[in-house]
């Protein structure tokens, strides 16, 4: 039977690197291109985050306690700072050291306002999802509001082995399937799955019902490739 799942390589048992053999050498790439990317999304956080407050390089630098010449060399990417640096900047600026590798919430704040929030509906209108957390960036977690209206039955999506589903009703009342397994649910009321099994959400009543929903996703251990198929299939509805 033909797997999802194709096992690959163990890196652990990799040997040194040979920039003379090809998988060698894109795997080398793919390294440096990692660190590129970092200093670069660092130094354009630093950038910012000072900007916003208005600071110099010489103000920062004596309110941090770091050089001026090593905040140069961060900003312009130059220069990976170590994670004692991180610290004594982002106390000077008053954020999380999290900051400076993020694409959103650069403040450890992001509003995200309902009236301009993406919701995914399905084709007969009568179940939706709107995100509660920024999609921009792959997340270990999501956070999702659903809406199911009455005597609706909506199958959920399997996702990928060792992803869990933490869910509560809100408003009126929910029936969660796993297999052959049914649990109603009241307002209130709680419930947690493995999202790998067959799934559904109904709801009984004569009312839409509400539920939040946390989707704690798996981490695709080192020696496992999951093709690029089933991603596409595991996405959330």
């Amino acid at each position: 039977m033909h797997s999802p799942l194709a096992l690959v390589r163990d890196p652990s048992a990799r040997h040194a690197p040979d920039l003379n053999h090809p998988n060698d050498s894109s795997d080398a790439f793919r390294a440096t291109d990692s660190l590129d990317a970092l200093e670069h999304q660092v130094g354009i956080n630093l950038a910012r985050l000072r900007a916003e407050r208005q600071l110099s390089l010489d103000a920062l630098a004596r309110a941090s306690g770091v050089s001026r010449a090593m905040l140069a060399q961060i900003e312009s990417a130059r220069s990976v700072p170590s994670i004692k640096v991180l610290c004594k900047v982002a106390a000077a600026l008053k954020v999380s050291v999290a900051a400076f590798l993020r694409r959103h919430a650069l403040n450890g704040i992001e509003h995200l306002p309902a009236d301009r929030a993406s919701r995914v509906v399905s084709a007969n209108g009568l179940y939706s999802a709107r995100a509660l957390y920024p999609e921009a960036e792959p997340r270990a977690a999501e956070f999702h509001e659903l809406r199911i209206a009455a005597l609706h039955t909506e199958p959920g999506i399997r996702r990928a082995p060792g992803t869990t589903v933490n869910l509560v009703v809100s408003e009126g009342t929910l029936e969660i399937s796993v297999h052959d397994r049914r649990q109603l649910l009241a307002t209130g009321d709680a419930i947690v799955f493995d999202a790998d099994q067959p799934h559904s959400f109904r709801n009984p009543g004569d009312t839409e019902a509400r539920a939040f929903r946390v989707t704690l996703n798996a981490e695709t251990p080192p020696r496992w490739d999951v093709p690029h198929d089933t991603a596409r299939q595991t996405e959330p509805v």
